[in-house]
Protein backbone atom coordinates (compact mmCIF):
# COMPACT_ATOMS: atom_id res chain seq x y z
CA UNK A 1 0.00 0.00 0.00
CA UNK A 2 2.88 1.93 -0.06
CA UNK A 3 2.35 5.25 -2.13
CA UNK A 4 -0.98 4.22 -3.16
CA UNK A 5 -3.38 6.09 -0.54
CA UNK A 6 -0.59 8.01 0.55
CA UNK A 7 2.67 9.17 -0.37
CA UNK A 8 5.04 6.66 0.91
CA UNK A 9 7.89 9.28 1.68
CA UNK A 10 7.21 11.36 5.23
CA UNK A 11 6.64 14.74 5.75
CA UNK A 12 10.02 14.43 7.54
CA UNK A 13 11.96 13.10 4.91
CA UNK A 14 10.39 15.67 2.31
CA UNK A 15 11.92 18.53 4.03
CA UNK A 16 14.41 17.06 4.37
CA UNK A 17 15.04 16.99 0.33
CA UNK A 18 13.73 20.24 0.24
CA UNK A 19 17.15 21.25 2.26
CA UNK A 20 19.01 19.11 0.14
CA UNK A 21 18.02 20.35 -2.71
CA UNK A 22 18.08 24.34 -1.93
CA UNK A 23 21.66 23.37 -1.38
CA UNK A 24 23.06 21.34 -4.09
CA UNK A 25 23.42 23.90 -7.10
CA UNK A 26 20.47 22.73 -9.39
CA UNK A 27 17.35 24.81 -9.42
CA UNK A 28 14.53 23.12 -7.99
CA UNK A 29 11.52 23.28 -10.17
CA UNK A 30 8.16 24.03 -8.62
CA UNK A 31 4.96 23.66 -10.82
CA UNK A 32 1.84 24.74 -8.81
CA UNK A 33 -0.85 22.01 -8.44
CA UNK A 34 -4.42 23.24 -8.24
CA UNK A 35 -5.17 19.96 -6.86
CA UNK A 36 -4.04 16.39 -5.55
CA UNK A 37 -4.34 14.92 -8.95
CA UNK A 38 -2.04 17.38 -10.61
CA UNK A 39 0.85 17.16 -7.67
CA UNK A 40 1.08 13.70 -9.08
CA UNK A 41 1.23 14.43 -12.47
CA UNK A 42 3.75 16.85 -11.16
CA UNK A 43 5.42 14.38 -9.45
CA UNK A 44 5.49 11.76 -12.14
CA UNK A 45 7.10 14.13 -15.24
CA UNK A 46 10.35 14.37 -13.04
CA UNK A 47 10.17 18.15 -10.98
CA UNK A 48 11.56 18.74 -7.81
CA UNK A 49 8.99 19.90 -5.89
CA UNK A 50 5.14 21.03 -5.86
CA UNK A 51 3.83 24.58 -5.23
CA UNK A 52 0.26 26.01 -3.65
CA UNK A 53 -0.20 29.02 -4.65
CA UNK A 54 -2.46 32.07 -2.45
CA UNK A 55 -3.59 33.69 -5.78
CA UNK A 56 -5.06 30.02 -7.29
CA UNK A 57 -6.29 28.60 -3.95
CA UNK A 58 -8.70 32.29 -4.50
CA UNK A 59 -9.24 31.79 -7.87
CA UNK A 60 -10.49 27.71 -7.12
CA UNK A 61 -13.18 29.73 -4.56
CA UNK A 62 -13.92 32.02 -7.07
CA UNK A 63 -12.14 35.26 -5.12
CA UNK A 64 -9.36 37.54 -6.21
CA UNK A 65 -6.10 37.55 -4.38
CA UNK A 66 -6.71 40.28 -1.90
CA UNK A 67 -6.25 38.21 1.47
CA UNK A 68 -9.94 36.61 1.44
CA UNK A 69 -8.79 33.26 2.20
CA UNK A 70 -8.58 31.83 5.70
CA UNK A 71 -5.71 29.95 7.11
CA UNK A 72 -7.70 26.40 7.58
CA UNK A 73 -8.68 26.82 3.92
CA UNK A 74 -5.29 27.40 2.82
CA UNK A 75 -4.01 24.67 5.31
CA UNK A 76 -6.85 21.99 3.99
CA UNK A 77 -5.47 22.54 0.45
CA UNK A 78 -1.94 22.19 1.40
CA UNK A 79 -2.76 18.68 3.39
CA UNK A 80 -4.61 17.04 0.28
CA UNK A 81 -2.17 18.10 -1.96
CA UNK A 82 1.08 17.03 0.44
CA UNK A 83 -0.57 13.96 0.85
CA UNK A 84 -0.30 12.33 -2.14
CA UNK A 85 2.90 13.18 -3.62
CA UNK A 86 6.63 12.18 -2.26
CA UNK A 87 7.50 15.42 -3.64
CA UNK A 88 8.35 18.68 -1.31
CA UNK A 89 5.19 21.15 -0.94
CA UNK A 90 6.07 24.52 -0.90
CA UNK A 91 2.91 26.87 -0.15
CA UNK A 92 1.92 30.17 -0.20
CA UNK A 93 1.29 32.17 3.25
CA UNK A 94 0.50 35.07 2.23
CA UNK A 95 1.23 37.53 5.22
CA UNK A 96 0.84 34.92 7.62
CA UNK A 97 -3.34 35.51 8.15
CA UNK A 98 -2.72 38.31 10.26
CA UNK A 99 -0.54 39.55 13.17
CA UNK A 100 2.97 37.47 13.96
CA UNK A 101 1.34 35.74 16.44
CA UNK A 102 -0.93 33.93 13.47
CA UNK A 103 2.08 33.67 11.10
CA UNK A 104 3.45 31.66 13.93
CA UNK A 105 -0.25 29.37 14.11
CA UNK A 106 0.22 28.99 10.47
CA UNK A 107 3.26 27.08 10.59
CA UNK A 108 1.94 25.19 13.68
CA UNK A 109 -0.41 24.09 11.17
CA UNK A 110 1.42 23.69 8.12
CA UNK A 111 3.94 21.47 9.80
CA UNK A 112 1.10 19.59 10.84
CA UNK A 113 -0.24 18.95 7.22
CA UNK A 114 3.04 18.02 5.99
CA UNK A 115 4.06 20.71 4.33
CA UNK A 116 8.17 20.87 3.93
CA UNK A 117 7.72 24.54 3.44
CA UNK A 118 6.11 28.28 3.45
CA UNK A 119 6.54 31.97 2.31
CA UNK A 120 5.62 34.60 4.47
CA UNK A 121 5.17 38.15 2.44
CA UNK A 122 6.10 41.68 3.96
CA UNK A 123 2.94 43.36 2.12
CA UNK A 124 0.35 45.33 4.25
CA UNK A 125 -2.73 43.77 4.74
CA UNK A 126 -5.19 43.63 2.43
CA UNK A 127 -2.66 42.26 0.62
CA UNK A 128 -2.90 42.14 -3.43
CA UNK A 129 -1.47 40.17 -6.35
CA UNK A 130 2.87 41.00 -6.67
CA UNK A 131 2.36 41.69 -10.07
CA UNK A 132 -0.53 44.14 -9.59
CA UNK A 133 0.34 47.72 -9.19
CA UNK A 134 -0.52 49.91 -5.93
CA UNK A 135 0.89 47.56 -3.63
CA UNK A 136 2.34 48.20 -0.13
CA UNK A 137 4.46 46.93 2.05
CA UNK A 138 4.80 46.71 6.00
CA UNK A 139 8.17 48.63 7.58
CA UNK A 140 11.19 46.26 7.56
CA UNK A 141 10.81 45.81 10.85
CA UNK A 142 7.14 44.82 11.59
CA UNK A 143 8.33 42.08 8.39
CA UNK A 144 11.30 41.07 10.74
CA UNK A 145 8.60 40.20 13.71
CA UNK A 146 6.42 38.37 11.53
CA UNK A 147 9.55 36.30 10.46
CA UNK A 148 10.71 35.77 13.92
CA UNK A 149 7.42 34.47 15.23
CA UNK A 150 6.89 32.38 12.44
CA UNK A 151 11.18 30.88 13.34
CA UNK A 152 10.22 30.52 16.93
CA UNK A 153 7.47 28.30 16.08
CA UNK A 154 8.98 25.52 14.16
CA UNK A 155 9.26 22.39 15.71
CA UNK A 156 11.16 20.58 12.47
CA UNK A 157 14.27 22.27 11.77
CA UNK A 158 14.32 21.62 8.42
CA UNK A 159 10.65 23.06 7.49
CA UNK A 160 11.09 26.03 5.37
CA UNK A 161 10.69 29.48 5.96
CA UNK A 162 11.01 31.28 3.10
CA UNK A 163 10.56 35.60 3.14
CA UNK A 164 8.88 37.22 0.22
CA UNK A 165 9.55 41.12 -0.55
CA UNK A 166 7.65 42.99 -2.63
CA UNK A 167 9.39 45.52 -2.11
CA UNK A 168 10.73 46.08 -5.77
CA UNK A 169 8.19 47.50 -7.02
CA UNK A 170 7.29 49.72 -4.37
CA UNK A 171 10.85 50.98 -3.19
CA UNK A 172 13.26 50.31 -5.51
CA UNK A 173 16.05 46.87 -5.84
CA UNK A 174 18.29 48.58 -3.83
CA UNK A 175 15.70 48.94 -0.64
CA UNK A 176 14.73 45.14 -1.54
CA UNK A 177 17.90 43.48 -0.97
CA UNK A 178 18.55 45.50 2.08
CA UNK A 179 14.80 44.10 3.03
CA UNK A 180 16.23 40.70 2.36
CA UNK A 181 19.69 40.67 4.27
CA UNK A 182 17.49 42.24 7.12
CA UNK A 183 14.69 38.95 6.65
CA UNK A 184 17.90 36.20 6.37
CA UNK A 185 19.36 37.72 9.59
CA UNK A 186 15.79 37.38 11.45
CA UNK A 187 15.67 33.39 10.42
CA UNK A 188 14.31 33.18 7.02
CA UNK A 189 16.28 30.54 5.06
CA UNK A 190 15.35 31.55 1.66
CA UNK A 191 14.38 34.98 -0.09
CA UNK A 192 11.67 35.10 -2.92
CA UNK A 193 12.34 38.21 -4.83
CA UNK A 194 8.68 39.22 -5.93
CA UNK A 195 8.25 41.39 -9.64
CA UNK A 196 12.03 41.93 -10.52
CA UNK A 197 11.98 43.09 -14.41
CA UNK A 198 14.95 41.69 -16.15
CA UNK A 199 17.89 39.02 -16.21
CA UNK A 200 20.08 41.64 -14.69
CA UNK A 201 17.82 42.29 -11.77
CA UNK A 202 18.15 39.22 -10.53
CA UNK A 203 21.99 38.75 -10.93
CA UNK A 204 22.15 41.97 -9.02
CA UNK A 205 20.14 40.67 -6.15
CA UNK A 206 21.78 36.92 -6.39
CA UNK A 207 25.12 39.20 -6.01
CA UNK A 208 24.10 40.69 -3.07
CA UNK A 209 22.22 38.58 -1.45
CA UNK A 210 23.66 35.28 0.69
CA UNK A 211 21.20 32.89 1.77
CA UNK A 212 19.02 30.52 -0.99
CA UNK A 213 16.87 32.59 -3.55
CA UNK A 214 13.97 31.52 -5.11
CA UNK A 215 12.50 33.30 -8.06
CA UNK A 216 8.73 33.75 -9.61
CA UNK A 217 8.18 32.28 -13.08
CA UNK A 218 4.50 33.47 -13.61
CA UNK A 219 2.75 34.42 -16.87
CA UNK A 220 1.40 37.82 -17.78
CA UNK A 221 3.36 39.25 -14.80
CA UNK A 222 6.37 42.15 -14.68
CA UNK A 223 9.01 39.48 -14.75
CA UNK A 224 10.37 38.54 -18.39
CA UNK A 225 10.03 34.43 -18.03
CA UNK A 226 13.50 33.15 -17.77
CA UNK A 227 14.38 29.42 -18.39
CA UNK A 228 15.36 27.17 -15.16
CA UNK A 229 18.59 27.20 -17.12
CA UNK A 230 19.34 30.57 -16.90
CA UNK A 231 18.12 31.20 -13.78
CA UNK A 232 20.28 27.93 -12.41
CA UNK A 233 23.37 29.92 -14.29
CA UNK A 234 22.84 33.27 -12.19
CA UNK A 235 22.52 30.89 -8.87
CA UNK A 236 18.96 30.75 -8.03
CA UNK A 237 18.51 28.04 -5.82
CA UNK A 238 14.48 27.10 -6.99
CA UNK A 239 11.75 28.33 -9.00
CA UNK A 240 7.95 28.47 -8.96
CA UNK A 241 5.25 28.61 -12.00
CA UNK A 242 2.42 29.05 -9.78
CA UNK A 243 -0.47 29.62 -11.88
CA UNK A 244 0.64 27.88 -15.27
CA UNK A 245 -1.26 24.46 -14.43
CA UNK A 246 -4.35 26.25 -14.07
CA UNK A 247 -4.42 28.59 -16.70
CA UNK A 248 -3.89 25.32 -19.21
CA UNK A 249 -6.89 23.36 -17.39
CA UNK A 250 -9.35 27.03 -17.10
CA UNK A 251 -8.60 27.79 -21.14
CA UNK A 252 -9.38 24.37 -22.31
CA UNK A 253 -12.20 23.89 -19.36
CA UNK A 254 -13.45 27.37 -21.30
CA UNK A 255 -13.25 26.31 -25.21
CA UNK A 256 -14.38 22.77 -24.83
CA UNK A 257 -17.47 24.74 -22.92
CA UNK A 258 -18.29 26.96 -25.29
CA UNK A 259 -18.00 24.19 -28.50
CA UNK A 260 -19.98 22.00 -26.60
CA UNK A 261 -23.21 25.00 -25.99
CA UNK A 262 -22.51 26.14 -29.81
CA UNK A 263 -22.65 22.33 -31.07
CA UNK A 264 -24.55 20.61 -28.86
CA UNK A 265 -22.10 17.43 -28.37
CA UNK A 266 -18.21 16.90 -27.45
CA UNK A 267 -17.67 14.84 -29.95
CA UNK A 268 -15.22 17.21 -31.73
CA UNK A 269 -13.30 17.39 -28.54
CA UNK A 270 -12.45 14.12 -27.76
CA UNK A 271 -8.74 14.39 -29.14
CA UNK A 272 -8.48 17.32 -26.64
CA UNK A 273 -9.26 15.40 -23.45
CA UNK A 274 -7.29 12.71 -21.35
CA UNK A 275 -8.35 9.56 -22.13
CA UNK A 276 -9.79 7.58 -19.13
CA UNK A 277 -7.36 4.93 -19.98
CA UNK A 278 -4.77 7.73 -18.88
CA UNK A 279 -6.74 9.10 -15.79
CA UNK A 280 -6.97 5.31 -14.43
CA UNK A 281 -3.38 5.04 -15.12
CA UNK A 282 -2.99 8.46 -12.86
CA UNK A 283 -5.07 7.18 -10.23
CA UNK A 284 -3.34 3.32 -10.15
CA UNK A 285 -6.46 1.86 -10.92
CA UNK A 286 -5.01 -1.41 -11.69
CA UNK A 287 -2.70 -1.34 -8.22
CA UNK A 288 -5.79 -0.46 -6.13
CA UNK A 289 -7.63 -3.52 -8.09
CA UNK A 290 -4.56 -5.91 -6.95
CA UNK A 291 -4.46 -4.67 -3.28
CA UNK A 292 -8.58 -5.15 -2.54
CA UNK A 293 -8.07 -8.81 -4.61
CA UNK A 294 -5.19 -9.34 -1.63
CA UNK A 295 -7.29 -8.12 1.52
CA UNK A 296 -10.78 -9.68 0.42
CA UNK A 297 -9.57 -12.86 -1.62
CA UNK A 298 -11.16 -15.00 1.30
CA UNK A 299 -14.30 -17.14 2.01
CA UNK A 300 -16.58 -18.26 4.82
CA UNK A 301 -16.55 -21.65 5.66
CA UNK A 302 -19.06 -23.62 7.48
CA UNK A 303 -19.40 -23.28 11.25
CA UNK A 304 -17.70 -26.10 13.13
Amino acid sequence: MAGLLAAATTAADKRAAFRAGLASGSVQRFPGAFNPLVAKLIQEIGFEGVYVSGAVVSAELALPDIGLTTLSEVTERGRQIARVTDLPVLIDADTGFGEPMSAARTVTFLEDAGIAGCHFEDQINPKRCGHLDGKGVVPTEEMVRRLRAAVSARRDPNFVICARTDAAGVEGIGSAIERAKAYADAGADLIFTEALYTEADFARFRAAVSIPLLANMTEYGKTGLLTAKTLESIGYNAVIYPVSTLRLAMWAAEHGLREIFAEGTQAGLLDRMQPRSRLYELLQYERYNEFDSDVFNFSLGKDQ
